[in-house]
């Protein structure tokens, strides 16, 4: 009979310390706020088609464990994106591990002035600094219906409130995709489901690098 007490308590020792060693491992699952709009969202995608979840299924299988949120809004100017912002950082409970800011294509696409989304999107980088959150900022380019002065102040804010904000950054978000028609919708504008994955194979070592 002691013989079993003792083999009872050597395995309840030997469970607590599965457990207790356990534990830390579930709990280091970082978290990845993707925040913008249409591009972040996957419109047009299957939900297992967004930037979102093909970049959370990427960098699992690179053995990182993290999870992406998806906090695409269709459709978002960068002053609904400011708007939005706290209260979404409220609503995780958990605070991000990095935010990806992309915005900036809505105003551009309404000709809304370059000053005034430079201004919204110096207030989202000045209020995710304050919190202490590590940012990954990705740029957008103006299109060629817009004229030179626009396109350069355009193009030109996103490098520059990099810089200002000292966070890292990854100049063009659309990179590989805008112009190939194949990796397009029919509306030229969001990408299939194949972009995506380019989008997310692009950015992926940056992401990686920061979770790191």
């Amino acid at each position: 009979m002691k013989r079993f007490k003792t083999y009872g308590l050597a395995l309840a020792i030997v469970q607590a310390l599965l457990f207790f060693f356990a534990t830390p491992a579930m709990a280091r699952e970082k978290l990845v706020l993707a925040f913008g709009d249409s591009l972040t969202a996957g419109y047009g995608l299957a939900a297992g088609q967004s930037f979102p979840a093909q970049l959370q299924s990427a960098l699992r299988k690179q053995g990182l464990s993290v999870r992406v949120h998806n906090a695409g809004v269709s459709g978002e100017t960068t002053a609904a994106g400011r708007a939005r912002l706290n209260w979404v950082l409220t609503s995780l409970k958990v605070k991000p591990d990095l935010v990806i800011l992309e915005l900036g294509a809505n105003d551009m696409l309404r000709a809304l002035p370059p000053a005034q989304a430079k201004a919204n999107l110096d207030a989202m980088l000045t209020e995710l600094k304050r919190r202490k959150i590590p940012v990954l900022f990705a740029g957008m380019r103006a299109s060629f219906n817009n004229d030179k002065t626009y396109r350069a102040q355009f193009d030109g804010m996103y490098p520059a409130l990099a810089k200002k904000h000292g966070v890292r950054f990854y100049p063009f978000f659309m990179d590989g995709v805008t112009g190939n028609r194949s990796l397009l919708l029919k509306d030229q504008l969001h990408p299939t489901a194949a972009g995506v994955a380019i989008i997310v194979r692009r950015i992926q070592p940056m992401v990686s690098a920061a979770l790191r």
